[in-house]
């Protein structure tokens, strides 16, 4: 045998070896990549191009759209197109489950699931989004819950409220301003409910280091002038009452906020208070 035909032997073995090898890696029951209706893993390479994402089945629609300002922050865009994507489809298979499983009623509505996030306030290192999901999941209505999305441009990474804040720092005088606040906007919806506090039951103004917020653009461009906290339904009266969002301005919270986070505020509000969006009227039928 020649050693050409030697050596094109032993490099033959050693690709089947190697090739043996990593399919041993791959866990039993894996979808091989090419194989048809194999579903790819959303790595964040391609997570990064898409704007939005829907499904229609006989089950649940799903819908995220995302906004043209989540270009510029390609790391958390990917990482929220791959996260809210995977829960959407979590949320079709529950459906499709629920929805098939002995004994439920053959014409029940199809479920709904519709995520929708903007832009609310940018600065030199923060950049601030509100993300609202509508979902309706066969209860006795549906249910549209906000939070807010906090972005360190610089360290990349999602940060909270307290990042924001010195460590051990009194909140006490925020708390106040938003039950202050919450209770303004709660008399000139309901003039006849009952005021809350922060320890008041049934139902409680609830705690700024507990309440989903989103920055809040002023007067000065490139700052924030406050916090808008996003206050859900049920979480200060019932739910026929609806949500409240309630802008307090930096001055309640300057001399809590950290050196690293401080200069990124100032200005002043355009509107402190209750800045609720007015509820989207009914199309004509």
């Amino acid at each position: 045998m020649t050693a050409p035909l030697r050596l094109l032997i032993l490099t033959a073995a050693l690709a089947a070896t190697l090739s043996a090898c990593n399919r041993d890696r791959e866990p039993a029951g894996a979808p091989a990549a090419n194989a048809p209706g194999a579903t790819a893993a959303v790595t964040p390479a391609d997570a990064a191009a898409p704007m939005g994402f829907e499904d229609k089945t006989p089950y649940a629609d799903v819908k995220l759209t995302l906004p043209v300002a989540i270009k510029a922050q390609p790391d958390l865009h990917a990482r929220l197109y791959a996260e809210e994507v995977r829960k959407l489809r979590q949320f079709v298979e529950g459906a499709q489950g629920e929805l098939t499983e002995a004994g439920a009623e053959p014409d029940r509505p199809k479920y709904e699931n519709t995520v929708t996030i903007v832009a609310a306030a940018e600065t030199t290192k923060l950049a601030s989004f509100k993300r609202t999901a509508f979902d309706y999941s066969g209860g006795a209505h549906p249910n549209t819950l906000s939070s807010g999305i906090l972005w360190d441009k610089a360290l990349k990474r999602q940060i909270g409220l307290a990042d924001l804040f010195r460590k051990g720092a009194d909140l006490t005088a925020l708390d106040q301003a938003l039950c202050t606040a919450l209770n303004a906007a709660k008399r000139a919806r309901v003039p006849d409910g009952a005021a809350i506090t922060l320890d008041s039951k049934p139902f409680a103004c609830p705690r700024a280091s507990t309440t989903a917020f989103v920055l809040t653009s002023g007067t000065v461009d490139g700052k924030a002038a406050g916090l808008t906290f996003l206050v859900g339904p049920y979480q200060a009266g019932p739910y026929v009452e609806g949500g409240y969002e309630i802008a307090i301005p930096a001055t309640v919270f300057r001399s809590l906020l950290v050196p690293a986070y401080a200069g990124e505020f100032g200005g002043q509000l355009v509107k402190a208070g209750d800045v609720t969006p007015a509820p989207t009227p009914a199309p004509a039928v």
